[in-house]
């Protein structure tokens, strides 16, 4: 198992019949120079709460004593940042204060930026699908999270590298998931593998033997975000993971959580029960640009250690950045 590689191999042309699809808009990628502004621009509601905050109670104070830095780790409190992320950092900051690291207020956000840095990068925030055959992605979440939309945002993202790109429409409970992941498909130019009457796992053995015989490069499984009860669609993801398995053996490579980022600390719950089923291997945390509650990201280093591998800034096919640790936090302090 290694990291994707982009250069793997190419997409043979479309068939006739797809050709007349419409394009979606083109997209700088993450090396593109307006990545950066995109993600400033997005996370403008974040920084507004996280330094804003900040910077409004250090501007009222000539010097770094106790009384602020109490103050400091409220505003850290405020900013959704998560009580063992803000522990964490209160205590580093006040270690360095007394030791005389940092000495005056216009220090502290330097030195909070280089902490947070160090906590994420310790992420492995790249997707690991292996070199040869279809590399397998099962995405999770539950309904309304922005879960259908960010598989397709994936999926635009493969289809730019000239990679085959198979969607499986696993969310078989919700035939509007369906339809929509349909939709989505022709728009990025993805092919699909559905079945409304079938059960969630045959649609993704399907998926996944259609995968392997066509040559596809990367399969993404949709799945149900809301059953009768939380046992039943955990027991359901499990069945859906295994079978997969069974025709591609180590698949599903990546299973990934989309979390609505406007929930807040409710998002890190979510991703915890979960995670004691299906083993995520990273996060998709979408809606970011319309919530001032991206300071989760810090929490979620310290309470699931799950990396956030995706940020989802925007409706639009193009508006999912690769998450970068340096450039998010740069992107908060700027």
């Amino acid at each position: 198992m290694s990291p994707f590689n982009p250069f793997r191999r190419r997409k043979p042309p479309l068939p006739e019949a797809e050709q007349g699809a419409p394009e979606p808009e083109a997209e700088g990628g993450n090396e593109g120079a307006g990545v950066l502004q995109r993600l400033r621009a997005g996370l403008a509601k974040t920084r507004r709460k996280v330094a804003g905050g900040l910077r409004s109670v250090l501007s009222v104070h000539r010097s770094l004593d106790e009384e602020l830095l109490e103050e400091i780790e409220e505003q850290l409190y405020l900013a959704d940042v998560g009580p063992q992320a803000v522990m964490r950092l209160s205590e580093r900051l006040r270690e360095a204060y007394r030791q005389g690291e940092i000495e005056r207020p216009e220090q502290v956000l330097d030195f909070l930026k280089a902490r947070i840095k160090e906590d994420l990068e310790q992420w492995d925030t790249r997707l690991n699908l292996p070199e040869e055959g279809p590399g397998v992605i099962m995405v999770a979440g539950v309904n309304g999270s922005g879960k259908t939309t960010s598989i397709a945002k994936l999926a635009h993202r493969f289809v730019r590298m000239d990679r085959r790109v198979l969607l499986a429409a696993s969310d078989t409970f919700r035939a509007a998931a369906v339809q929509q992941l349909e939709i989505w498909a022709r728009r990025v130019g993805a092919d699909i593998v559905k079945n409304e009457s079938a059960d969630p796992a045959a649609v993704a053995f399907d998926a996944a033997e259609k995968a392997t015989a066509n040559g596809y490069d990367v399969l993404i499984i949709d799945t149900a975000g809301r059953m009768h009860t939380r046992t039943n669609l955990m027991m359901e993801l499990q069945k859906v993971s295994r079978v997969v398995d069974k025709k591609i053996p180590g698949a599903p490579h990546e299973t990934l959580m989309v979390l609505d980022a406007t929930t807040g600390q409710n998002a890190i719950s979510q991703a915890l029960r979960f995670n004691e089923s299906i083993n995520l291997t990273g996060i998709i945390l979408a809606k970011l640009d319309g919530t001032a509650k991206g300071g989760i990201v810090f929490g979620m280093r310290h309470q699931i250690d799950i990396p956030v591998k995706f940020i989802g800034l925007g409706e639009r096919a193009e508006d999912l950045i690769a998450f970068d640790p340096d450039g998010f936090v740069d992107a908060l302090f700027e």
